[in-house]
């Protein structure tokens, strides 16, 4: 019998992402827009993982099925570690992902040091309570300008190994990115669901 697990974003990129990486799990997934009266929380904690536990436990409360929410960010060295829990927000609450970019090459121009990790926080929750927190890390550099088509967010200025994940195909992103890195993570916990 499949299990219910609701995946706690209106973000449609990272829902694409975290579909992909869920499929080859027994899960029957269901997704906010199922809840038209459920408003996801604030995310005003001060770390990744407090965020992702946040939004995880407010819509495993309102649904009664467990939940899965991440919270991410890209925290570049040289900008001591900014944008880091502000990645979404950077350049401004209502910015697109342009202006995210844009702001961040402005703020590197002429600037040697461009090392640069993503996080990722995976939060599991069920309606009495969190049952896992997972992280997923991956290291990379901000590039001088943007290269690639794919993907979202910064995607096309975070490069790993000189390519960036704009210029990498979703299967080569998914298999190595840092959400895929947190989701392979909690994997375990996810099969344990599914076995009781």
């Amino acid at each position: 019998m499949k299990r219910d697990i609701l995946i706690a974003t209106h973000n449609l990129d990272k829902l694409k992402e975290l579909e992909d990486l869920l499929n080859p799990l027994q899960f029957r997934l269901h997704f906010l827009h199922e809840l038209p009266d459920f408003f996801p929380p604030e995310e005003d904690q001060d770390t990744l993982q407090k965020n992702a536990m946040k939004k995880a436990l407010e819509a495993a409360k309102f649904s009664g099925l467990i939940t899965l929410a991440d919270d991410t960010g890209l925290f570049i060295a040289a900008l001591n570690d900014a944008p880091g829990i502000m990645s979404a927000r950077f350049a401004g609450n209502s910015c697109s992902y342009s202006e995210n970019r844009h702001k961040v090459l402005l703020l590197l121009q002429n600037i040697q040091n461009r090392k640069a990790y993503f996080k990722t926080a995976v939060a599991l929750a069920a309606p009495d309570g969190i049952m896992a927190i997972i992280e997923g890390r991956l290291d990379g550099e901000i590039t001088t300008e943007e290269y690639g088509n794919n993907g979202f967010g910064y995607d096309s200025i975070f490069a790993v190994n000189g390519k960036t994940y704009a210029e990498m195909k979703a299967i080569e992103k998914n298999r190595l990115s840092h959400r895929a890195i947190a989701i392979k993570a909690i994997i375990p916990v996810l099969q344990k669901i599914i076995n009781t």
